[in-house]
Formats: structure tokens, C-alpha cells, sequence
């Protein structure tokens, strides 16, 4: 479980992170969602400790992130996936050298140890005979599920996913959503979700925080977010064209 206490971060005059109390849990997909320049990216770069908070705390698994050395943070970083907004692989490695990339910074696997885990992994992603082909020779779709792959084959215990449906189709994002609910499930990962996609909120958001002007307005369930009167959400939830179909049919009693 991470938790968040108190935390806040400004930029010059500008306060981004105003306060922010949060808990995300361990084997749930924990949602961070709002409109852009709501803060999201930010408090995602302090929980990550790229950022440092100008005053609040940052918990992993009851351990202050601001109280532990450089052997223990990077531990931390170790135990840490992550999945970004445009992939990120290299261009220059195949799909197996890339899924094994942090195998051999991280771990002391010999090439064959870390080759049936990536195997493995690349699997469980529905990525099969892909391994010898670079980055360029395949879909927007399949490059995300081997930065979710790469992602995962370390076994974090913690899961970080920046906008991981971007640029994808309907279709290939609900793959990429199920898939990281899914593993989140198998291996108890605390997973935080940074998106904007209200299908995504909608197919997987078992914990939400709604933030707006660097607070928590709101948090709650994918299926509370239906309920809330809260005109924020609401705004923002009812933007999404598949959202107003929603409640039209809603109000239509369909």
C-alpha cells in the first residue's frame, strides 16, 4: 500500500499539490483522473520521488520515502514498474531485449534466466514469436504490451501506468486495461493509474481520485462515480461521448 499525508508542492507562486491526503491499496487498480493541469502528472513524479515535496509525507508500505537512504531507495526503485504514457522502449533492442532490460540491471539472472522469464511473461501478455523484432516493426498496440511486459517481469510490488491507453484504439485500450487489472490481481500489486480515458475509469477503476485544482475533490468507485453530485465529476465524467450516451440512456430509464 502507498499513502500520501498531507503533501503538498508548488512551483514558484503556483501551488499544484495543495494538501493531498490519498491511500491506494494493494491489489486493487487505483485510478488518479482529472482534467489537464489538474495536477496529476506532478503528484505522480512525487509519489515516483522525482519530485520532493515541499511538506507532507510519502508511505510505502509504512515506510517514509523521505526517511530512507540511497540503498534503501534504491530498493525501492527495484521493486517499482513502470508503464509510460508512449511506451518508451528502445529502439535499438528487440521486443526480448527490451522485456529483459530490467532483469539485467536489477537482477543477477544469467541470459537464459532472464530469456524463460521474459518468455513468460511476453505470454501472459498475448505476445507470442515476437521476440527477435524491434520496436518499429510492430503495432501501437503490441509496442504496450511489451512496455507493460517490460514493466512487469521484474515483479514489482509497485505499478505505476501514465496514461497507458494514449493514442491507442477502443478496442486495444480495454485489452491493455484488462491485462493490467488483471496482473495487478495475480501478483497483489499496488497499481496507480494516472488517465484521463473515462473508459478506462469505467472498465477498471476500483479506486478513483478525482483531483481539481491540486485537491481531492472527489474518490470513490467506477461504479460511485455514476451516483456523485458532485458537479466537478460530473462536468468532467459527462465530457466523454460514450458518458453522455450513458445517461441519456439513464435518464431514458433503458
Amino acid at each position: 500500500m502507498i499513502e500520501v499525508k498531507g503533501l503538498h508542492k508548488s512551483f514558484g507562486d503556483e501551488t499544484i499539490l495543495d494538501g493531498i491526503d490519498a491511500k491506494f491499496i494493494r491489489g486493487k487498480t487505483n485510478m488518479i483522473i482529472g482534467s489537464s493541469g489538474s495536477g496529476k502528472s506532478v503528484f505522480l513524479k512525487n509519489m515516483l520521488g522525482l519530485f520532493k515535496p515541499d511538506s507532507g509525507e510519502i508511505i510505502y508500505d509504512g515506510e517514509l520515502l523521505s526517511e530512507m537512504d540511497g540503498d534503501r531507495q534504491k530498493e525501492l526503485r527495484e521493486n517499482m514498474g513502470m508503464l509510460f504514457q508512449h511506451s518508451a522502449l528502445f529502439d535499438s533492442m528487440t521486443v526480448e531485449e527490451n522485456v529483459m532490460f530490467p532483469l539485467r540491471m536489477f537482477t543477477k539472472m544469467r541470459r537464459r534466466e532472464r530469456q524463460e522469464r521474459a518468455n513468460d511473461i511476453l505470454e501472459r501478455v498475448n505476445l507470442v514469436n515476437l521476440n527477435t523484432k524491434m520496436p518499429s516493426e510492430i503495432s501501437g498496440g503490441q509496442q504496450k504490451r511489451v512496455a507493460l511486459a517490460r514493466a512487469v517481469v521484474n515483479k514489482p510490488k509497485f505499478l505505476f501506468c501514465d496514461e497507458p491507453n494514449s493514442g491507442l484504439d477502443p478496442k486495444t485500450a480495454t485489452i491493455i486495461d484488462n491485462l493490467i487489472q488483471e496482473l495487478t490481481h495475480e501478483a497483489d500489486i499496488t497499481t496507480v493509474i494516472i488517465s484521463h480515458d473515462m473508459n478506462s475509469v469505467l472498465e477498471i477503476g476500483e479506486t478513483i481520485l478525482f483531483l481539481k485544482d491540486g485537491i481531492i475533490a472527489w474518490e470513490g468507485t467506477n461504479k460511485e462515480i455514476f451516483k456523485t453530485e458532485n458537479e466537478a465529476v460530473t462536468d468532467f465524467v459527462y465530457s466523454s461521448e460514450l458518458f453522455r450516451k450513458v445517461r441519456i440512456a439513464q435518464n431514458k430509464g433503458l
